[in-house]
């Protein structure tokens, strides 16, 4: 597997990259020492202090708890303030790392590298799939593609028995009820990221604005994914966009996608969507691993799920302090090992493929 630049060409990894691998001391202790079970060398400030992207809140307190096992006497202070004010905070030197449910902006990068004195680095670290959960009496395995899933949330697509979702789901009981549609009331990041799915993967037809809120016209709206999860749960005939977990715990059926290339639906699973991450093209430069989200939800590679949503950490690729440096490394390198990424799935999220766990590792070790 192999990831693309969209940029110019530039280096894989070698081969002798450090990957994370357990450690021959029995020293867990702070203070530059390699934790065994995790390849983590921990030291430098005890306690990092980090805000931003709630939709990762639950990823972060899985890594937290694992560093602190790691790395005696450390530990990560993180705040589900929102991802924009986690940028801010981060600019403004209020924190050492920003979580973000995207990278950061042009103007946004110049002032992160003054506050930085060198370049900010954006790390994708945590991929959550969302779900088009459904209700749909006698129907459990609806399938839709992107387009079809477009019209249905901009309203032009709004009976069960379309053409459109009958040309999907041959053989099935769609019912000639309306579509009712469940939608984020509140601003979301998973709002923004699902409607750039719903462009990118029609070809605009969409032809809505991807912002934090919807803006598809049609519905009603409901706070929060908990909310949208029970309007869906109690409603006949409705269809929403929530996190993956959220869907699982209310036992929501998902829809199954038609990716980009055609062929079979595929169903949303970690190993389907990690499929998808590899395929991810990644646009900036260096250690710097910003994607380009649309060659994710445009994905045709076979069995790949595409809809997901990538947030990132933000950190300076050079701290002014080297103890601060020193910790955030620490605390990214525990977030990528196994113990770590074995949290994820209970909390919705999918854990990072082998082949871009690499790039990860190559660009947090660089940190300095």
């Amino acid at each position: 597997m192999k990831f693309q630049r969209r940029a110019a060409a530039i280096g894989l990894v070698a081969a002798g990259a450090l990957l994370f691998s357990a450690c021959g001391s029995d020293d867990n202790s702070a203070g530059g020492t390699a934790a065994q079970a995790s390849g983590v060398t921990c030291g430098g400030k005890q306690a990092l202090k980090a805000s931003g992207s709630s939709a990762q809140a639950n990823a972060v307190t899985g890594f937290v708890n694992t560093f602190e096992q790691t790395c005696n006497g450390q530990t990560v202070n993180y705040t589900a303030s929102g991802s924009g004010a986690g940028r801010n905070d981060f600019i403004g030197n209020q924190t050492d790392f920003a979580g973000s449910d995207a990278a950061l902006k042009a103007d946004e990068a110049q002032k992160a590298q003054a506050r930085c004195a060198s370049p900010a680095l954006n790390l994708p670290m945590v991929f959550g799939p969302i779900a088009i959960a459904y209700n749909v009496p006698g129907v459990t395995d609806l399938a839709l593609d992107g387009a079809t899933a477009a019209k249905i949330f901009n309203g032009q697509v709004a009976t069960w028995n379309d053409p459109a979702v009958a040309a999907l789901n041959p053989g099935k009981p769609l019912p000639a009820a309306p579509i009712v549609v469940n939608f984020r009331s509140d601003e979301s990041g998973t709002t923004q990221n699902f409607q750039t799915y719903l462009n990118a993967a029609s070809n605009n037809a969409y032809g809505k604005p991807s912002a934090q809120t919807f803006n598809g016209g049609v519905g009603a709206g409901a706070r929060g994914s908990q909310g949208v999860t029970d309007a869906t749960k109690n409603t006949p005939n409705s269809i929403g966009y929530i996190e993956a977990s959220f869907a699982q715990k209310a036992q929501l059926p998902a829809a199954q996608i038609v990716n980009s290339g055609g062929g079979a639906p595929v169903a949303l699973s970690a190993e389907n969507v990690a499929k998808a991450i590899d395929s991810v093209q990644v646009t900036g430069q260096g250690n710097d691993l910003s994607l380009d989200l649309n060659s994710l939800y445009k994905t045709a590679t076979p069995g790949a799920y595409p809809i997901a949503l990538a947030t990132y950490e933000i950190v300076c690729s050079k701290y002014a302090d080297p103890q601060t440096g020193s910790a955030v490394k620490a605390f990214l390198q525990t977030a990528l090992s196994q113990q770590a990424q074995g949290t994820l799935n209970a909390g919705g999220y999918v854990p990072i493929p082998d082949a871009f766990k690499q790039r990860l590792t190559t660009s947090i070790n660089s940190i300095s």
